[in-house]
């Protein structure tokens, strides 16, 4: 009997030392969240998140506006912008295949200029990888079409 009382006054005694926290009892500081845990369903990166990355693929394409535009030749340039992930990206239809597209948008801060491009190809369409912006004024896409000629849709609005 003695022996018995022993080993649960041991139990007892390793059980009280354990993590410090009560059993049953939730941490009394809240987890941290992030941003991409407020983001909306579907959608998988915001700002410097999406740098580099693909707007379809990360959801950022389903909402997005086209913050300018030009057409030169049979081309249609424009830039993409999503509220929701704070990025822009250059879409271009209707180019030759390896036409090169690009979007651009000075640094924040006075930081170095940040550009995504891509090549077109067999379809005549393309976009590229999405660089982040606060605004979509920011950003500005430009195509380097067959023959040497650029054209590069207006920042700060439609062009």
């Amino acid at each position: 009997m003695g022996a018995l009382l022993l080993v649960a006054g041991a139990v007892l005694l390793l059980d009280a030392g354990g993590d410090g926290e009560k059993r049953g009892e939730r941490p009394t500081t809240a987890p941290a969240t992030s941003a991409r845990q407020q983001l909306p369903e579907g959608v998988k990166c915001a700002g410097q998140d999406c740098t580099g990355q693909d707007p379809q693929a990360m959801g950022c394409g389903a909402a997005a506006t086209t913050a300018a535009d030009v057409t030169v030749g049979t081309a249609y340039v424009e830039v993409r912008y999503s509220e929701t992930c704070k990025a822009a990206w250059a879409r271009v239809a209707r180019a030759a295949p390896g036409d090169v597209i690009q979007v651009k948008a000075p640094g924040a801060n006075g930081g170095a200029a940040r550009s995504q491009s891509a090549r077109v190809g067999a379809d005549g369409d393309a976009y590229t990888k999405m660089i982040p912006v606060d605004s979509a004024a920011r950003a500005t896409a430009c195509a380097a079409l067959g023959g040497g000629t650029r054209a590069c849709t207006a920042s700060g609005g439609r062009g």
